[in-house]
């Protein structure tokens, strides 16, 4: 009993000092912005307690090195206050454990998008959007329902860049499928839904990447952005494609966002060799058959103008007799 205690002793010991070196390794990285960081930890502490410190230090120890050096005490401090005031409301929040509070709702971004200050205006916009919700399946399908319209931005390929921040998609009305991400996925992280980005670098048919959004309400489960779906989630038009992943193939699998550390990356595909972005390989949740009722063939339509522009239109799936069966935008 008394060698069972000891060792017990020990591994916390071990544990905690790990956790130290993780944080004395992205202070050393700040440079002259250590004093910012280490006074958002202090005042994280004063406001919020022993949570509100550990939440502070987790956020440093998983920031990128750009991230380190320039980010300041203000938009830290509102970030984490704000994150920590949804915990408190809403009770899909207050349930998660602090693991999953860290890692998919604290966070201030999910990939290299600008850094911006998104957390006030999206929790005053969705707050009232999931007020009638009592889970976060619940409030995460009326955002995806809602907000895209509310800050009118939709699929466009004229965006300027894919990993636009919010501020960017909604100054120019539009985005694609990781812009519209980055917007579901930050909406949700505003009312306390944990939520992460998630993708692919390419279809096992070569048809290009793709990106999505995942929420969690007791296990994990995905969305497209600005897709919704009455029936509900894990739906969408990537269900086949994603279902032929392949995980042997790094090019070929499925990437969830993570803020911890994990040693695998989130390839992104307009910069494939950044490695600042974790991520966990879950290509096996959309193998593993738990979504067969939309398995299938896909069908990939790309519509251009004389000359090679790509275009949008209006495309229809008929039957013989002419009957509309589908209708979607290419």
């Amino acid at each position: 009993m008394k060698l069972f205690f000891a060792a017990s002793l020990l591994a916390g010991t071990v544990a905690l000092g790990q956790a130290g070196e993780a944080l004395d390794a992205a202070l050393a990285k700040a440079g002259d912005n250590r004093a910012e960081l280490e006074t958002f930890i202090s005042t994280a502490k004063k406001r919020h307690g022993d949570l509100g410190q550990r939440a502070a230090e987790f956020l440093i120890e998983g920031m990128p090195p750009g991230d380190l050096s320039s980010l300041d005490r203000e938009f830290l401090t509102e970030n984490l206050d704000l994150a920590m005031k949804a915990r408190k409301e809403f009770p899909w929040s207050a349930r998660l454990s602090e693991e999953l509070f860290f890692n998919d709702v604290l966070p201030y971004a999910s990939l290299d998008e600008t850094r911006e200050r998104w957390r006030p205006d999206f929790y005053k916009k969705c707050r009232d959007i999931v007020a009638k919700a009592s889970t976060a399946t619940e409030a995460a399908q009326a955002l995806n329902s809602k907000i895209f319209n509310l800050i009118n931005v939709h699929y466009n390929t004229g965006r300027k860049r894919p990993n636009q921040s919010p501020a960017e998609s909604v100054e120019q009305g539009r985005a694609t499928c990781t812009g519209l991400s980055i917007i579901l996925v930050d909406a949700c992280r505003s009312v306390g839904i944990a939520s992460r980005v998630a993708g692919t670098p390419l279809w096992t048919n070569n048809r290009g990447n793709h990106t999505w959004s995942e929420i969690w309400d007791g296990d994990w489960h995905f969305t497209g952005s600005d897709e919704y779906n009455a029936a509900g989630l894990n739906r969408g038009w990537f269900v086949g494609a994603a279902s032929k992943a392949d995980k042997s193939n790094w090019e070929h699998s499925i990437y969830a966002t993570s803020w911890k550390k994990t040693g695998t990356r989130f390839p992104m595909v307009w910069d494939i060799d950044a490695t600042q972005v974790s991520a966990f390989n879950v290509t096996d949740r959309y193998t593993g058959g738990s979504s067969r009722e939309n398995t299938g063939d896909d069908l990939f339509v790309r519509v251009h103008e004389r000359g090679g522009k790509r275009i949008e239109v209006q495309a229809e799936l008929l039957d013989a007799k002419n009957q509309v069966l589908a209708s979607r935008k290419t």
